[in-house]
């Protein structure tokens, strides 16, 4: 059965791309293609792995989408609507069955929430439904962690609705807060079981539209 062809929605580094694209490539039956990188910036160092991989990519930021004037002119909400239907305009004309958001920092909204319903997922580095929701993403989310006394946290992978941090859980991995912990050192920890926790969370969700298609 065909893979399911997958876009992958970046800002960064990338590495969570890279951990896809590793795990595809080291297996004969991955059940997902990395077909497309989307970039909110110009100079992420994911759209160099994705090039080293062969991958297309696209920017797809307020700037690149509506243009600098209207860029600058327009809300927050606006801008999210814009890369949002730009995003969704890709992924139509590259027929992208599943869409994973790697560190992707414009939050979607709009049109492509209703037509990819369960076929979004996004990593985020807490145990939801803890620490989610608006603010809390990055060093923010570890932050928080740590002012409230916690004896573990680490990272969910989830479906993505039209709510902040709200859908389906489908990968959950913990690890302990130890004395002394900053956020960063916290953040380190947790790295690794993210990578782990966005090959899973795809795969899970890979096999589930390749059932569907039956």
């Amino acid at each position: 059965m065909n893979p399911v062809k997958t876009a992958v929605l970046v800002s960064g580094g990338g590495t969570n791309l890279q951990a896809l694209i590793d795990e595809e490539q080291s297996q004969k039956t991955c059940p997902y293609t990395v077909s497309l990188v989307i970039s909110s910036s110009k100079d992420a160092f994911a759209l160099e792995r994705a090039a080293k991989a062969g991958i297309p990519s696209v920017i797809a930021s307020p700037y690149a989408v509506m243009g600098a004037d209207k860029a600058k002119a327009a809300s927050m909400e606006e801008k999210r609507l814009a890369v949002s239907d730009r995003v969704l305009e890709l992924c139509r004309q590259n027929g992208i069955e599943a869409i994973v958001l790697a560190g992707f920092l414009t939050v979607l909204s709009g049109r492509i929430i209703t037509e990819y319903s369960n076929r979004i997922i996004n990593l985020h580095p807490a145990l939801l439904p803890k620490f989610g929701g608006v603010g809390m993403w990055g060093h923010h989310v570890h932050e928080a962690v740590l002012a409230a006394g916690e004896k573990e946290s680490g990272c969910t992978v989830h479906l993505v609705d039209a709510g902040c941090d709200t859908g389906k859980i489908l990968v959950q991995k913990a690890v302990p807060v130890l004395a002394g912990d900053t956020p960063d050192t916290l953040y380190a920890r947790i790295a690794p079981h993210e990578h782990e926790a966005m090959v899973e969370g795809l795969k899970m969700l890979s096999e589930s539209l390749r059932s569907d298609r039956t």
